[in-house]
């Protein structure tokens, strides 16, 4: 399904079902500090209902699914939800998955302890989404809003990634990120109270072969590229890697959670 923003990326279509694969391949990345910010927070554990927006291949509930929440995640891609049920059935865990926009998801009043998002809020429109949260929630619930980024200006091999993604996407607004709270829209804190946030640096371990299919499953290249040009950005790419990237490395992230309270 392609989706039009004129806020993101120039208004250039991009469909994150066309770059599933290299999404459920590539971009389950993060460290086990990611998840435990959360736990440590007694969010996303045994006796909760948690819904995750914009779960893509089921990262977030795969990864969490050992702290024993019951979890459902939701996304705009029916490629992307494939792919979550596949790995989420390959390790046996129960999550249940559903085709939806963020904007159309529909439970009944208070269903859930926890709703999640991560790196994925500003796609969604705060005037619909954000009083449906709100409503999802039960007394008391709280919405957690993730994201984790790399710091092109700090590392090279992040920056000169970047470069090319521009090259054959020159619009793309995925890019040039430097360290600042996670994005929440003001039209939340008309629902929400917000409760914790935190913000932190963090490496990253990547291979060259990992690294590559993490930037080729970026919204700049697998998701809006036609075929020919990921296949010309790839080859590019990797001859990149060979010159400025040992076998191994890592690179540097940021990342930062909020943590809202519903009013």
């Amino acid at each position: 399904m392609d989706i039009i923003n004129k806020e993101i990326d120039g208004g250039k279509a991009f469909d994150w079902g066309r770059a599933s694969s290299d999404y459920a391949k590539f971009r389950d990345i993060y460290p086990p500090v990611f998840y435990n910010k959360v736990v440590e927070r007694g969010l996303c554990i045994k006796g909760q209902k948690v819904l995750d927006l914009g779960t893509g291949t089921g990262v977030l509930p795969r990864n969490m699914y050992s702290f024993g929440a019951d979890w459902v995640g939701a996304d705009i891609s029916e490629g992307q939800i494939e792919q979550a049920k596949r790995l989420a059935a390959e390790s046996g865990m129960d999550i249940k998955f559903i085709t939806s926009p963020a904007e159309d998801i529909d439970f009944p009043d208070g269903s859930f302890d926890v709703i999640t998002a991560c790196q994925c809020f500003w796609y969604f429109d705060p005037e619909t989404v954000i009083p449906k949260l709100h409503r999802l929630l039960k007394p008391g619930g709280k919405l957690v809003v993730l994201f984790m980024a790399w710091l092109p200006d700090d590392d090279e091999i992040a920056g000169k990634s970047e470069e090319l993604v521009l090259k054959y996407s020159p619009a793309w607004t995925g890019g040039g990120y430097t360290r600042k709270p996670v994005y929440i829209p003001d039209k939340t804190y008309e629902y929400f109270n917000m409760s914790d946030h935190e913000e932190y640096d963090l490496m990253v371990p990547f291979t060259r072969e990992t690294w590559n299919g993490r930037m080729k499953a970026c919204r700049g290249v697998g998701a809006s590229l036609s075929p020919a040009e990921i296949e010309k950005w790839e080859k590019e790419h990797k001859a990149l890697l060979e010159k400025i990237a040992p076998p191994e490395f890592e690179i540097l992230h940021h990342a930062a959670m909020a943590v809202l309270e519903r009013k």
